[in-house]
């Protein structure tokens, strides 16, 4: 990884030994991608959904964008603590205009009850059509999407499976969440929204990227959460119940769920069965735990702890910050890793922003070592999981649109996923990582025009 060929050569051998559990060899990554593969096929059969924990949920999402869509779409990106409102409008040449507003969930709305969460969103919708002028005496048409795992009977029907990423609203797992927000619209009565499809992140990502590249055919989220969506045939989908007569449908593969049933209990770390226990959902979304922006800073800063604690680092000085569960956010990853001054100033001014007072050098090192072999591993799962997906539709070039703030973010992400991914997939097989412009909210908004077209 290049950030660890920067200062490996002066990391403590102790710290490096410690560090060794991030590592993951070429068999342990060619193992996992072997339980992943029989998940995925296992979870688009009749017969063995139910026991894989890789759900491989239908979209029912079979036409992508042409270039003929044309108007003005609403869209609702909701997929963590904050949440946004777009409106598009599609104009000729593939081109399009954008207004878009962010809105908050407070923490007492995600985890209060479900009418309380589709209300504010309502809320937010009336007032975001209000601002824009928008008629709110004609029904604009919205697309939804909502990054959370789903099972879809229809583009407009789909049931929430679980919460993740934080969020524990009451009454709403099982039930079908497009009803609970043309409800929440319904009872307002001062605009008129038709919800015309729902998705996931990772669709709106893949249909985002289609817009502009024909050849997208993966869809890959990498922030809050983790998960990715993939362009399937329809004769290996046994359980969609649709139009057979189109050949694809996006299927979205939930695999932050994968090793729920302990497939990956051979790699995990006591940091991360840590997280897993003291989380909303323990014994869940394990994949994603690893992963995830939501959770790799607590893995830095649990192995920090416990490396103190050790007298390993720090000379055993810890702080109230650095003791605090959730106080050293994954965003402190990328500053710390970017650091190669001399000095490490910006290591020096995040440790000391956190309590940690004139950390010596190696220990900046040691930390920025501890950074590095977190997010590496992080990237080489999300390698196995692409590699996984690019060898299943086996074509000779696929285009992949990414989104997410670790994607985004982190100065070597990007990069450790494309080498690792060479190094895992079928040599016939090309791929290119293309990061989304304006992300779900687009592909949401487009979704709604291609159903609006159709």
């Amino acid at each position: 990884m290049d950030g660890e060929k920067a200062s490996s050569s002066s990391v403590n051998v102790t710290i490096a030994d410690e560090c060794k559990i991030f590592k993951l060899k070429k068999i342990e990554l060619l193992n996992l991608m072997q339980f992943l593969d029989e998940d995925i096929r296992n979870g688009l059969g009749r017969e063995t959904n139910h026991s894989s924990m890789v759900k491989c949920f239908i979209t029912y999402v079979q036409d992508l964008p042409n270039g003929t869509e044309r108007g003005k779409f609403l869209a609702l990106d909701l997929g963590g603590t904050n949440f946004r409102v777009l409106l598009i409008e599609l104009v000729d040449n593939g081109n399009y205009k954008m207004k878009s507003d962010v809105f908050i969930v407070p923490s007492k709305i995600q985890t209060g009850k479900g009418t309380e969460l589709f209300d504010h969103i309502a809320e937010c919708l009336a007032n975001f059509v209000k601002e824009n002028n928008l008629d709110t005496k004609t029904v604009l048409p919205l697309g939804f999407t909502f990054s959370f795992p789903l099972r879809q009977v229809g583009l407009t029907r789909g049931h929430l499976i679980n919460w993740t990423k934080g969020f524990a609203c009451s009454g709403v797992v099982g039930e079908d969440v497009v009803q609970l927000l043309k409800d929440a619209i319904r009872k307002r009565r001062d605009v008129k929204i038709d919800v015309v499809g729902i998705l996931n992140d990772t669709t709106g990502t893949l249909i985002s990227c289609s817009f502009r590249n024909p050849n997208t055919k993966i869809g890959l989220i990498v922030g809050t959460g983790c998960n990715a969506c993939y362009v399937e045939k329809v004769e290996n989908a046994e359980l969609f119940v649709g139009d057979h007569s189109r050949p694809h449908v996006v299927v979205n593969s939930e695999w932050g769920a994968f090793g729920d049933d302990g497939k990956l209990d051979a790699v995990l770390t006591k940091y991360d069965r840590e997280i897993d226990e003291a989380s909303l959902n323990p014994g869940k979304q394990r994949f994603e735990k690893m992963i995830s922006g939501l959770y790799m800073g607590e893995i830095v800063r649990l192995a920090i702890v416990d490396l103190a604690n050790q007298n390993k680092l720090f000379n055993g000085r810890l702080s109230e910050q650095m003791n605090t569960k959730g106080m050293f956010d994954t965003s402190f990853m990328s500053e710390i890793e970017r650091d190669k001054t001399k000095g490490y100033t910006t290591i020096r001014n995040r440790l000391s922003k956190m309590g940690i007072n004139d950390p010596s050098l190696v220990d900046c090192v040691n930390v920025q070592y501890i950074c590095e072999c977190v997010s590496t591993r992080s990237a080489h799962l999300v390698s196995v999981g692409l590699a996984v997906l690019l060898n299943k539709i086996d074509d000779s070039f696929v285009n992949i649109g990414v989104d997410g703030s670790v994607y985004r973010f982190h100065p070597f992400f990007r990069d450790l996923i494309i080498k690792k991914t060479r190094e895992l997939i079928k040599p016939n097989i090309q791929f290119e990582l293309q990061l989304s412009t304006d992300g779900s909210g687009l592909g949401a908004a487009l979704v709604a025009a291609v159903v609006s077209r159709d």
